[in-house]
């Protein structure tokens, strides 16, 4: 088996010093579609240096850090890309991200689990500069092809659904050249840039980074319920429930209280198909 999860576990934890700066904060929030309106102040917060805010999920490609395809590369894991995708992302925050710094991010595989038809390995990536720890952040990542050990099956907690109307509802456009922009930001899976891959992987074009929907609808939930205050941001989890493609629409549906906002995504042009599932925005 390519994956040999007490090999993956086991192994040592990698550390890397890491950098940014305020341009790498501007790319990735254009790359969110920030700066529509151009002149908005409400939007000048992501894209102008002296005003510039940073968005928490920033947090998963500052100084690129281990990454997704990155930590693939880890000891007792030797996979085909096409057989992979992201199937959640969560960040806990620990301070306010500055718009520019170093750090080390310290990257290791949490766990690994059988899913029958699929592993599922948990890359955990925590970050600390000089005043200490940043963020913690865990990517799971499905391994299609690649379950069947006999090995645990990890957790599946789900959040259902409000049983009420939503807080707010917002519509984000992708637009078409969007992935090709984001992946600027580190992330080289070709999955969403070369159609001939993307089809290798079953699909018939390129779609949407899923970190990439993850940080538009953060960035919807900030502008529309906090206030446009990234600070207030705690933490922010999701599962990838579906894929989005270049062109479509994002449609965001917020509940909010108590301190979290419970977070639903879907594609509007196919009916509602669900893109981000069981999410959840926890601040101050």
């Amino acid at each position: 088996m390519p994956i040999d999860p007490a090999k993956a576990v086991a192994a040592e934890p990698r550390s890397a010093e890491i950098s940014w700066d305020h341009k790498d904060v501007q790319l990735y929030h254009l790359g969110l579609g920030a700066g529509v309106p151009a002149t908005d102040p409400d939007e000048l917060r992501y894209t102008l240096e002296s005003r510039l805010h940073v968005l928490p999920s920033f947090a998963t490609v500052a100084g690129a850090g281990m990454g997704v395809v990155g930590g693939l590369s880890a000891p007792g894991i030797d996979i085909d890309l096409a057989a992979v995708l992201h199937g959640g992302q969560s960040i806990t925050l620990h301070r306010p991200l500055p718009t520019g710094g170093r750090a080390v991010s310290t990257s290791r595989v949490a766990a690994v689990y059988d899913k029958g038809k699929a592993a599922v390995l948990v890359l955990r990536s925590e970050a600390a500069d000089e005043d200490g720890p940043l963020w913690t952040s865990d990517a799971s990542i499905f391994v299609r092809g690649e379950g069947g050990w006999g090995g645990d099956r990890g957790p599946s907690e789900r959040l259902p659904v409000p049983d009420r109307a939503p807080d707010a509802t917002v519509e984000r456009p992708i637009r078409e050249e969007q992935a090709l922009l984001y992946r600027l930001s580190g992330d080289w899976n070709p999955l969403h840039a070369d159609p001939e891959f993307a089809k290798l992987a079953g699909f018939d074009r390129p779609i949407l980074h899923g970190l990439c929907s993850y940080g538009m609808t953060l960035k919807a939930v900030v502008d529309t319920v906090l206030g446009g205050d990234v600070t207030r941001v705690r933490s922010y989890r999701t599962r990838f429930a579906g894929i989005v493609f270049p062109g479509e629409t994002l449609r965001i549906r917020m509940w909010a209280g108590d301190g979290r906002v419970q977070v639903a995504v879907t594609a509007v042009e196919r009916d509602d198909a669900p893109v981000l599932a069981d999410t959840l925005v926890e601040h101050s």
